[in-house]
């Protein structure tokens, strides 16, 4: 090839490269209204968005992958973390935390009510925003997942192509074939919002809900307290209470509600079916 020849060939394939370009970027902008849900940008989430920037929050979270990676992701922080909870949480941060044990980062912004349900409307919409999975892996408050696991899989009962039969349901997408236990033991760490984002199953650890260690017995204990007004006559009852209608009983002293209204999300009445709410309370019974 010559000089001339190359010299084509060159400007040939960077005319090609632009077009190419050029086509992309018109075809991602026919569709960013459909993929950002543009039809459901309210006054709210404009006002919420003001505040966001006013109050320079990506100086240390992330929405989408983009900002300073010192606090976590909140790309999908709504559907992680009920509406009382973060209410509460920007009223006063330091409420959530230990000092002497966590020391504290989030400072206290003194966020009016009106800019509190902006902020939480605007970071909704960002929740529902298909970001046709990026970041791949948002650093959450709290890991949601199994390393390896195909939640798809697990949820629908289907086994992918890299289960290893033989392996624990926690280390292997799951199928119909297991127990209650291990299914309830899957969906603890799959479902959304997944419950081992508040959650933990360690003794003494506690995160933005209570440490489930035990809690079997502390049901117990709770039916047979005489401030419980719930309706449940066991454990296991107690535990599909506190997972379907979570406000029903709030154990005193704890800070894990706010104005009579628990922290925990109370979208598992729709989001989990009778059997996935079996297999959570099967599980979670198993933890005394």
């Amino acid at each position: 090839m010559n000089k001339r020849q190359s010299r084509t060939f060159a400007f040939a394939c960077t005319a090609l490269a632009a077009l190419a370009f050029l086509v992309l970027t018109i075809d991602s902008h026919r569709k960013f209204g459909e993929l950002t849900h543009a039809d459901k940008i309210t006054p709210a989430v404009t006002a919420g968005n003001d505040v966001w920037h006013a109050n320079n929050c990506i100086n240390c979270h992330t929405l989408f992958g983009e900002g300073a990676y010192y606090a976590p992701d909140l790309t999908k922080i709504t559907q992680l973390r009920g509406e009382q909870y973060l209410k509460a949480y920007m009223r006063d941060p330091s409420k959530f935390y230990n000092e002497q044990t966590h020391r504290r980062l989030m400072p206290k912004q003194d966020l009016s009510e009106d800019d509190i349900n902006n902020l939480i409307a605007f970071l909704d919409w960002v929740s529902k925003v298909d970001n046709q999975g990026w970041p791949p892996r948002p650093i959450l408050v709290t890991g949601s997942s199994i390393p390896g696991m195909d939640l798809t899989s697990a949820q629908q009962g289907h086994p992918s192509q890299n289960e290893s039969v033989g392996l624990p349901p926690g280390a292997r997408p799951v199928t119909q074939s297991d127990d209650p236990i291990a299914l309830g033991q899957a969906l603890f760490r799959s479902v959304a919002p997944a419950c081992n984002a508040c959650h933990s199953t360690a003794p003494g650890v506690n995160m933005a809900g209570p440490s489930l260690a035990g809690v079997a017995a502390r049901a117990e204990q709770h039916i047979g307290s005489a401030d419980y007004r719930g309706e449940a006559k066991d454990a296991a009852g107690y535990i599909r209470e506190s997972i379907l209608s979570p406000s029903t009983y709030l154990v005193p002293g704890e800070m894990y509600s706010a104005s009579g209204i628990s922290f925990m999300p109370n979208t598992y009445h729709d989001a989990l079916s009778a059997a996935q709410v079996d297999q959570l309370v099967a599980f979670l019974g198993t933890l005394k």
